[in-house]
């Protein structure tokens, strides 16, 4: 069976690696992916990390999408062409494969075209599943965390080629943020090396990975509009570690069911069972601590981003580097623990999680990726323990009109920890799927029955105004979402520096 002889279907089983890799033939995909590649939605992290990755292995790769973003500026290195807006050529004789992010319609212009001409056109998650490789992938799921852990991982694996020497294989990664310290969000692996990737849940994605070792940091109800209730999802996730090889490695959070974990066919190691966390000190809520694990233990790891939570972040990709791809290196576990948290040592957190953008007299902003009720708790949280003493104002952009209906009540109790909230237009993900919910209007209303002071901002440049106009001296200003707010930076220390400026008066 020759995989090029497929190329003619214009539709894969959902599933098709799977299959695929009951016949043993993952390495087979992987290297035949066809020449020509375009991909729709490239803006996004996971699509501009592939596009950088299959770059690096020799394939020819264009791309397009509605605006321009941080990753689709960072694959200006590259020899690919990138179309930016709603006026595009058409698409071009030569591609092969089209792959679009899961934000894509098939009604897309370029989706279409490859559809009319018989072309394939497959979501991200299954050109993934093809890219990963087999016996070598590192997968982190998990409702909150993954960006981060998969980052965390990613050094920890540094922290061993380091220990090894010149000899070690390059590790390679897929992440969905941008590392502060790399400037990059992808990187193809050596021969031999680990592949650590994030595995998102959302339309079951994950379910195209064949993971070697797999994390599940914690698990809640998200992504509502696709899985309906939280039994499904915890089902998913079920699904999800039971792909995990069976002489494999699966770590998981403290708060992982166990109808979960009972699912995988390969060693597990939990928080608070076989994994254990001493804390050992703290500054500004960054903390220290020490991981003891089966028969090892690091030696103090200091975490440079601040939150608790963090340190659990920290312990599930030490635990799964000391547990797993140690051993398949011949590292003895008390070398491996000291190598993984050295690696640790050089991270200095992502772009979007916790990003210090600067001050301006006294005003301190942070902006940070929150989405979902749990995560603006924490990060509120977090935001105490950094910046003792100061109020905190915050800027929310909700996402998705479903997931703001859905959770309001909840959003209302993670918000208690602000002085005052500026509520944004909600960002309307997925529109093709999600055009219904609650709007900012309605949680202003239900911030302010709860006593916190509030206001509905409109649109973001319209926000940006209110949230500075009133910002006090000495406080700090959270900008929180996962939509474009990421995008205000500019204007909204422009609108810091007019409150400042002197008041021309009128008359001779």
């Amino acid at each position: 069976m020759r995989c090029k002889s497929y190329w003619s279907l214009s539709h894969w089983p959902v599933d098709w690696p799977a299959t695929i890799a009951t016949f043993g033939l993952v390495k087979t995909i992987q290297d035949e992916l066809p020449q020509r590649i375009h991909l729709v939605g490239i803006g996004g992290a996971g699509l501009s990390g592939a596009a950088r990755i299959l770059c690096e292995r020799g394939r020819r790769i264009s791309g397009s999408d509605r605006a321009a973003s941080d990753f689709s500026e960072a694959l200006e290195d590259l020899d690919l062409t990138v179309t930016v807006g709603s006026t595009r050529p058409p698409l071009a004789d030569d591609v092969e494969l089209v792959v679009r992010s899961s934000a894509v319609p098939l009604e897309d212009t370029d989706c279409a075209a490859a559809l009319a001409r018989g072309l394939p056109v497959w979501k991200y998650a299954q050109l993934l599943g093809c890219m990963t490789p087999a016996g070598r992938t590192l997968a982190v799921a998990g409702t909150h965390g993954k960006t981060s852990v998969t980052w965390m991982l990613a050094h920890a694996l540094g922290g061993l080629e380091a220990q090894l020497g010149p000899t070690a294989p390059a590790s390679g990664f897929l992440v969905g943020g941008l590392d502060c310290k790399l400037k990059t969000n992808a990187r193809s692996e050596e021969p031999g090396g680990w592949f650590a990737v994030e595995a998102c849940e959302y339309d079951r994605s994950f379910l195209q990975l064949h993971p070697q070792g797999a994390i599940v940091t914690n698990i809640e109800a998200d992504h509502l509009d696709y899985y309906g209730t939280l039994d499904k999802i915890h089902e998913s996730f079920g699904r999800f570690v039971d792909r995990v090889h069976p002489q494999g490695l699966v770590v998981v959070g403290e708060d992982v069911p166990d109808r979960v974990v009972a699912a995988s066919r390969a060693r597990v190691w939990r928080l608070g069972r076989e994994l254990r966390v001493e804390l050992t000190g703290e500054e500004r809520g960054c903390f220290r601590f020490r991981l003891l694990g089966p028969g090892w233990a690091t030696p103090e790891v200091q975490l440079t981003q601040p939150g608790r939570f963090q340190v659990d972040n920290a312990a599930l990709a030490l635990a799964l580097v000391v547990g797993l791809a140690a051993p398949a290196w011949s590292l003895e576990p008390a070398a491996a623990a000291r190598a993984a948290a050295s690696g640790l040592d050089q991270f200095r957190g992502v772009r979007r999680r916790f990003e210090k953008w600067g001050s301006d007299h006294g005003v301190e902003v942070i902006h940070d990726y929150a989405h979902h009720p749990t995560e603006v708790r924490v990060t509120l949280e977090a935001a105490r323990r950094a910046l003792p003493g100061l109020p905190l104002h915050v800027l929310f952009q909700p996402h998705q009109h479903s997931r703001t209906a859905r959770f309001m009540a909840e959003f209302v109790e993670s918000l208690r920890g602000a002085d005052r909230v500026i509520v944004a237009d909600v960002y309307g993900a997925r529109v093709h799927i999600d055009q219904h919910g609650a709007g900012a209007d309605e949680l202003v209303q239900r911030l302010g029955r709860a006593g916190i002071p509030a206001l509905a901002g409109g649109d973001l440049q319209s926000s940006v105004h209110q949230a500075a106009r009133a910002l006090p001296g000495g406080c700090a200003l959270l900008v929180l979402g996962a939509g474009d707010i990421d995008t205000i930076r500019y204007d909204l220390f422009l609108e810091l520096a007019l409150r400042r400026a002197p008041q021309r008066t009128s008359g001779a």
